[in-house]
């Protein structure tokens, strides 16, 4: 992970996004309230690069909404999240919200895998961190919230 003492938001072919000081507003939020003080770097991108991420890291050939590399070394930070600019804008579409609202539900996801939560096999407890702090942050219906409804 590149050396980000305070984490950092990057944006690469993230057309039309023009709330950047509001994401990166957030990522700080995240990290102090969320995350405990660590840092992580978030990129924010298009389809075809979280489907080359997720081909060449989890052997899955198609663009998802957020993908989590959790740091191997915890003193390094917590790790790097990536997140389709295209994907968040279609899901805001669908649920009913600012394209801005689903950048920070993604993210939050995000980060609370890099925190070690797996909603796949840790018995509801990412979930449940999730539903909180959505409700503490003002997000509406999370990722879980939404598959599991």
């Amino acid at each position: 992970m590149p050396d980000h003492p305070e984490g950092e938001v990057l944006f690469l072919r993230a057309r039309g996004v023009t709330e950047r000081k509001a994401v990166r507003e957030f990522a700080a939020v995240l990290r102090q309230q969320v995350a405990e003080g660590r840092a992580f770097v978030c990129l924010l991108t298009d389809d075809k690069e979280l489907q080359r991420l997720n081909r060449e890291f989890l052997g899955k050939d198609y663009a998802t909404d957020v993908l989590s590399f959790p740091a191997g070394n915890r003193s390094a930070g917590l790790g790097e999240l990536a997140i389709s600019v295209e994907r968040a804008r279609e899901q805001a579409d669908e649920h009913g919200h600012k394209f801005l609202e689903e950048v920070r539900v993604l993210m939050l996801h995000g980060v609370l895998h890099l925190m070690g939560m797996d909603h796949e096999t840790d018995g509801g407890r990412m979930r449940r961190a999730e539903s909180r702090w959505r409700k503490k942050l003002g997000l509406p219906a999370g990722l879980i919230e939404r598959v599991r409804g």
